[in-house]
Parts: C-alpha cells; structure tokens; sequence
C-alpha cells in the first residue's frame, strides 16, 4: 500500500527528474523582440512534490525556461509548499508575487502544471484582494495538465486510505518528510500536509475550491464554454490551458509504468496517466497533445514521445501572450 502511494507521489511530481537551467532564467542577449519575448515575465508554478530548484542543478520544468529565454523571456520559477492544499499554496503565491519574490514587474504571466493551476486561480483571488484598486499583478494563466476538475486518481487513492487510519498516518509522514527535504534541499522553507494534498486533488475537493476561485472553469465537465478573459475586482486576465492524453509514451522512460497504473483509475477515459482530459481544460482551451503528466514538463530528462516535443507549447504559448500585449 505504501509503495503505491509512494510511487504515485512520485510521478505526481517528477519530483527526482534532474534538470538544467534551474529557477529560471533571464531573456538572452540580443534577443529583446524575439519570438517568446512578453510584455510581463513568466512565472512558473510546480505541482504537487515540486519546486524551484534543487542546488540550482535539479529543475521542475528541465530545459522550458532556458527555451524561452534564448528567444526574449524574462523566466521565473515559483516556490511553494511541495506538499499542501491549494488554497494554502494560492495564498502562498500571492504572498510572494506582491512582496517582490519574483521581481518588481507591475504583473505576470504564470504557467501552472499539475496542482500548480488550482494553486494559481487561488492566488487570483487572493492578489485581486490585495490590490482593491484594480491593479492586480496577474495578468494571465496558463494551466498545463491542470488538476482543475478534479483528479480520478487522487480519488481512487482516497478511497484506498481510511481516514484518521494508521495507514493514513504513516503515508501522511512519509510524505511531510519528503516534502520537508525538498524544501531543504531547493532552500525554501514551506510547511508540508500531505492529506490536504491528496484531498483538494480529489474531485469533491477541486469542485469546492472551484466555487471559491471559479476563473476559467466551464460549467460541464467536459465542456469548454468559457471565455478568454475574466474579470477579477476590474482586473483583467486572460486564461488558458493545454492537455496531455497520452500515457505509455516512450519505453526508455522509467515512469511511464507507474503512470499506466494510476491510468487504471480512468476506467478508459482519456487522460495523462493522473488527471483527464475533461479535467485539464481551463479557460481558452488550445488542446491536447501526445504527452503524459511527466511528459508535460519536459521530463524525464527529456525522454518524451517521439511524435510531441513538450517545449513548442510552451513557446508558442509565450508567442501567443506577447501578440495579445502580455
């Protein structure tokens, strides 16, 4: 039971992906007015057992900031609890983007994976509070293989551990201090509650996050029926997402089992292995691709599938902002 949920906390993350170019980077020499240059920075935001960096050698996203830097970003990559509810993480984000973590920029673009999007719409919320007078520093979303209708196999996880438990005390442990490590290790300091994870991941859990910070989210499950841009307390947004359905996508890739067992809980529903494809759509949908949830953020290590190549999206998402004056 344990090697399950271990495994699954795993994958969830790419939390052991080693990557290069680490907490972002900035926009290259000579390259102001190129393809990816936007008005506003990028600021990218982990899911669930992620981080920044990791001694500035291990990066959430592998090689996507240094791929939009070297045609015209400015690239910053968050920092929040590695394992949390996403109400907590959202007023965490917010916190730190109006307290000048991530630089003075009047706003920013944030690109979320995974748990990052419901953690990011809530600091939609909670930075539209904090500036009453309209100038919100969140000037778009974008939701990559986003947890925002919920995740069937956080559901089937749910189910298997009995609450207030042994067994859900000694996984909540393992996790904390997993999460606890990662903090330490990417010199973060962030408090770790492994069943608030698991629970704001399930299906009851999102819908209720969804009905305090509803940006994007169509009225259906599968449906896509919401506009571009919403308004939060006269701040305009813009919002986006981007799917994965594909599960077993190279046999060099050491998690690719593991997300074919998680996939099980879709009972044939297309989906990235943890969340599906109904799930992952936010806002303007621009649709899915032949990647899985580890896939999405360029790793492991870059083994992908020989059909996507992960980091165009995110380049021409980046194109997409700047035509639009972001």
């Amino acid at each position: 039971m344990k090697k399950i949920i271990t495994a699954a906390c795993l994958v969830a993350g790419s939390a052991f992906s080693v990557a290069s170019h680490a907490e972002g980077c900035s926009q290259w020499w000579g390259t102001a007015g190129g393809y990816t240059d936007t008005k506003y920075p990028i600021l990218m935001v982990h899911g669930i057992t992620g981080f920044d960096s990791i001694g500035g050698l291990i990066g959430y996203f592998h090689t996507v900031p240094m791929n939009l830097c070297r045609s015209g970003a400015d690239v910053k990559v968050a920092a929040v609890s590695p394992f949390n509810d996403s109400e907590q993480r959202g007023q965490r984000l917010a916190n730190d983007i109006n307290s000048n973590k991530y630089g003075s920029s009047a706003k920013f673009n944030i690109i979320a994976h995974s748990q990052g999007s419901p953690t990011a719409r809530a600091a939609i919320t909670y930075d539209a509070n904090m500036n009453a007078s309209g100038k919100g520093r969140i000037a778009s979303l974008t939701s990559v293989d986003g947890v925002n209708k919920g995740s069937k196999t956080a559901d089937m996880i749910r189910g298997i551990i009995p609450m207030n438990s042994g067994i859900e005390g000694g996984a909540a442990a393992l996790a904390n201090a997993f999460g606890t490590l990662i903090s330490w290790l990417s010199g973060n300091s962030s408090q770790q509650n492994a069943i608030a994870a698991l629970d704001t991941l399930t299906t009851p859990g999102t819908n209720a996050l969804n009905s305090r910070h509803p940006y994007g989210v169509a009225s259906g499950y599968c449906t896509n029926d919401r506009a571009e841009t919403v308004s939060v307390r006269g701040n305009s947004i813009k919002i986006y997402s981007w799917a994965g359905k594909s599960v077993f996508t190279n046999v060099l890739d050491a998690l690719d089992p593991f997300l074919v067992t998680t996939s099980l809980a879709f009972k044939g529903e297309t989906s990235d292995g943890l969340v599906s494809v109904c799930s992952q759509k936010l806002g303007k949908y621009i649709g899915a691709y032949d990647a899985n949830h580890i896939d999405a953020i360029n790793h492991v290590l870059g083994v992908t599938s020989l059909w996507h190549n992960p980091v165009t999206p995110y380049r021409t998402q980046a194109n997409r902002l700047k035509n639009a004056g972001l």
